[in-house]
C-alpha cells in the first residue's frame, strides 16, 4: 500500500492512495468500543471513588468526553500502562465549566453531555468542528427543554439547534416520560442521564430497539433502571433520579465497528485469513455479521465469552464469495455505522443488493448515502441512490478498477467514509485515492497501522 505524495497542509488535508498488497493474514486487537468507552468516562466521573478503565478507546471523540468531564470536576487520568483512572464528583456533583466545551467531531460526547448538564444548575457552551456544527440537535434539545433545560443558539450557529449552543441546566428538573420518535441510543441515553439528576421517574419509550449500552453501565454503577418489553417489542424504560454511584473496574471491549472494516476487508481480499480478537458482539450491534453472513461470508466465533458484562469472541475471517441480497431495514438501528463498509462489500458481491430505511445516515458526519454513491462510482462500482438508500450491482467478485489518476473520493472529514474506502482499495485494480485521512484519528487512530501490517505478514 503505497502512500500519496505528502500534501499535508490543512486546506488540502492528507490524502492517501489505499492498493492492493495481497492477502490479508494474522491475528489483530482493534481498540476498545467507542460507545462503552464515552459511557464509562462519564459514569465514573458521577461516582464517588476510583472507576478504572481497561482497553479505553483513546481516539479524539473519547479524548473530546474525557476534556469535558475534566472541566466539569473530575478527575481523568492515563496511567503508563494504559489504565484510565478516573475520580468522580457524584451525581449532582458537576461543576460549572469555565470555558467552552469543545466536542471536536463527536456528536456522542455531545448528546450524551447535553442530557448530564441538563439536570445540574450549571451553564455550558458546547462547540465543534465544521462537520460537528452542521449536525441536528434538536433531537436531543425537545426532551431536555421538556426536563426545564433551557438552549440557546450562540453566535455564528448555523440555526436554532445546531452547534454552537449555549445550555443552561436545571435543578430540579422535571422528569418525563418520552416516546422517541425515531431510533436513536443517543438521545435515549441523553434521557436518561438526565434523569439520574432528576427527583422521581424518569421514562423512555423505545418502540424501536437500539444499542443499550447505558442501560446495562447505568445498572453496573448502580443506578435504579428497569426496562419493560411489550408484546409488540416496544422498550419501557425506567430510571430512578437522584441515584448514588459506585466505582467500577470496566474492561472495555473491541469495538464491533472499527472490527467491521477489517472484516470486510478479509471478505474481499483473495487468499485472506485472519482473527479479530475481543470484539464485542452485543446483539443490539453486531447486525452487519449476521448480515455478511447471509450474504455468504465467513465470519465464525472463537471463544465467545462476556467482558465487562458485554459479549464478547475473536472473529475468524476468510476470503468468500458474496452475494448480494435486500437487506432488511429493520436490523439498521443495530448497525447504522456499519452501511458505508456493507456498501463496500455489495459492490463486489454478485448481483443486486439493496438497502432501505437508511435516511438517518444522511445527518451523520456526512450525508453517507451521497457521499458514499459519490465514492463508490468513483472507483468504478454500479450505484444507485435512493431517498433512503443505495441500490447496488456487484461486481461478482472482480476487483474494483479503482479512482482514476488524479481523482480522489472526496470524505467530506468523515472517519467511515474514509475507512470504508481504505477497504474499497484493497479490493481495487488499480487503489483508491482518499482525499483526506486526518478524521480517522477521531475513532480509529491504529488503523492505518493495523492494515499495513496485515499487508506486510
Amino acid at each position: 500500500m503505497s502512500s500519496a505524495d505528502p500534501a499535508t497542509t490543512a486546506s488540502s488535508g492528507r490524502p492517501r492512495r489505499f492498493a492492493p498488497a495481497g492477502p490479508l493474514k494474522g491475528r489483530i486487537r482493534v481498540p476498545g468500543d467507542k460507545s462503552i468507552s464515552h459511557r464509562s468516562i462519564m459514569l465514573g466521573a458521577l461516582a464517588v471513588g476510583e472507576t478504572r478503565v481497561t482497553g479505553l478507546l483513546e481516539g479524539e471523540d473519547v479524548l473530546s468526553t474525557a476534556a469535558a468531564m475534566r472541566a466539569m470536576g473530575a478527575s481523568i487520568t492515563r496511567e503508563a500502562d494504559g489504565t484510565w483512572s478516573i475520580h468522580g464528583v457524584g451525581v449532582g456533583g458537576l461543576l460549572q465549566p469555565q470555558q467552552a466545551l469543545d466536542m471536536g467531531n463527536s456528536g456522542t460526547s455531545t448528546r450524551l453531555l447535553m442530557g448530564l448538564v441538563a439536570s445540574h444548575a450549571i451553564t455550558a457552551s458546547f462547540i465543534g468542528d465544521a462537520s460537528l456544527s452542521k449536525r441536528p440537535m434538536g433531537r436531543v434539545i425537545e426532551p431536555l427543554s421538556l426536563m426545564g433545560a433551557d438552549f440557546t443558539a450562540s453566535p455564528g450557529a448555523r440555526g436554532s439547534q445546531t452547534l454552537p449552543l449555549m445550555m443552561r441546566g436545571a435543578a430540579p428538573a422535571v422528569p418525563i416520560a418520552y416516546r422517541l420518535p425515531v431510533a436513536s441510543a443517543q438521545v435515549k441515553s441523553a434521557i436518561l442521564l438526565a434523569g439520574l439528576n432528576t427527583p422521581g421517574i424518569t421514562t423512555v419509550i423505545e418502540p424501536v430497539p437500539t444499542r443499550d449500552h447505558s442501560e446495562r453501565m447505568l445498572k453496573g454503577f448502580g443506578a435504579e433502571l428497569e426496562v419493560e418489553v411489550e408484546p409488540d417489542g416496544t422498550r419501557v424504560i425506567r430510571v430512578r433520579g437522584e441515584a448514588e454511584f459506585r466505582p467500577q473496574q470496566i474492561v472495555v471491549p473491541g469495538d464491533p465497528s472499527s472490527a467491521a472494516f477489517f472484516v470486510v476487508a478479509g471478505l474481499l481480499v483473495p487468499g485472506s485469513d485472519l482473527v479479530i480478537e475481543n470484539v464485542g458482539l452485543n446483539p443490539t450491534r453486531a447486525a452487519l455479521f449476521d448480515v455478511l453472513r447471509q450474504m455468504g461470508g465467513q465470519i465464525d466465533e472463537l471463544d465467545r465469552r462476556e467482558v465487562g458484562g458485554e459479549p464478547v469472541a475473536d472473529l475468524h475471517v476468510r476470503h468468500s464469495a458474496l452475494t448480494g441480497i435486500a437487506v432488511d431495514p429493520a436490523v439498521v438501528p443495530s448497525m447504522v455505522d456499519e452501511f458505508p463498509v456493507l456498501f463496500v462489500a455489495a459492490a463486489l458481491a454478485r448481483g443486486r443488493t439493496v438497502t432501505t430505511g437508511l435516511e438517518e445516515l444522511r445527518v451523520k458526519e456526512s450525508d453517507r448515502i451521497s457521499a458514499m454513491r459519490a465514492a463508490l462510482e468513483l472507483a468504478g462500482a454500479t450505484v444507485t441512490e435512493t431517498a433512503d438508500g443505495l441500490i447496488i450491482d456487484g461486481t461478482g467478485g472482480d476487483p474494483l478498477p479503482g479512482t482514476p489518476e488524479g481523482a480522489a473520493v472526496t470524505t467530506h472529514l468523515d472517519h467511515r467514509i474514509a475507512m470504508s474506502m481504505a477497504v474499497a482499495g484493497l479490493a481495487s485494480r488499480a487503489g483508491v485515492e482518499v482525499d483526506d485521512i486526518r478524521p480517522i484519528a477521531t475513532s480509529f487512530p491504529v488503523f492505518e497501522s493495523l492494515l499495513d501490517g496485515l499487508a506486510d505478514t
